[in-house]
């Protein structure tokens, strides 16, 4: 595995966390982060003993935006050098989305800007009830654009509107109302409560929730209805003949365990 500047990669039996390291600026993204996370997320997909994926923030924030020693280089860029830095962000956000691979953003301390992105982008995210959310792009003449697809997808258009015009401070609770986040807790119920999601998961088959993930994002950004129609069908009907479907199956009729759940 690959060493980092900014980000941490762990594994810990099926499990892999990315971590942003960069606590002593509380996770401030740049140029360098974006790159390495758009890197170990394609990564990620080519693992087959990884099976669901973990991002954190060292420290006392998950992440605070973006990194202002780089806000004042990208200040000074013209139009050319600032469309290739934001299509970068743009493809770090993407392969976080359309990774394989069930994701869940673990949230505390701050998600400033940018990383309200980040947690959007994952499958699930949940936060402790004292993390402060801000869309805070608007307060400083710029709007959160590369980020708005997965934000507006998890909390609406009349909610992207109330939060990214605005660019207000909210805390975790509000954030679970506006789905921002799945679910907001005390501090001390986050760790548990992410290890419960996580055992939810591993009773599930790894191919298909990998499958399931991509019948979503078809559903909802590719297919019309007489596309589905077609293409529904056909997935159930590989999934029913594949390995991983038989055993599922075979398991349910027999009354036992699939033998991807660890016994």
């Amino acid at each position: 595995m690959k060493k980092y500047k900014t980000i941490l990669f762990e594994k810990q039996d099926d499990i892999g966390t990315v971590w942003l390291n960069r606590p002593e600026i509380h996770n401030a993204f740049n140029e360098v982060m974006i790159a390495e996370l758009l890197d170990v997320f394609t990564w990620i997909n080519t693992q087959d003993d990884i099976r669901i994926v973990k991002l954190q923030g060292k420290g006392k924030s998950f992440c605070a935006g973006a990194d202002l020693n780089w806000m004042r280089g990208v200040a000074s860029y013209g139009y050319e050098q600032n469309y290739a830095e934001s299509l970068n962000l743009s493809k770090c956000m993407y392969a976080i989305y359309t990774c394989k691979k069930p994701t869940i953003a673990v949230v505390h301390g701050a998600a400033i800007g940018g990383a309200n992105g980040l947690l959007a982008a994952c499958d699930f995210a949940y936060a402790d009830d004292h993390t402060t959310f801000s869309l805070s792009e608007v307060k400083i003449g710029i709007v959160p654009a590369c980020i708005s697809p997965y934000v507006t997808k998890r909390v609406g258009e009349y909610g992207a509107k109330e939060l990214m015009i605005t660019g207000k401070r909210i805390k975790g609770p509000e954030a679970a109302f506006h789905k921002l986040v799945n679910k907001s807790m005390p501090a001390d119920e986050l760790e548990n409560h992410v290890q419960s999601v996580i055992d939810l998961l591993r009773t599930s088959g790894p191919k298909a929730m990998s499958q399931c993930k991509d019948l979503i994002f078809n559903i909802s950004n590719v297919w019309d209805l007489d596309t589905a129609l077609v293409k529904t069908a056909e997935m159930i009907a590989e999934i029913r003949a594949s390995e991983e479907g038989q055993e599922g199956m075979a398991a349910f009729l027999e009354k036992r365990k699939p033998n991807w759940v660890v016994k």
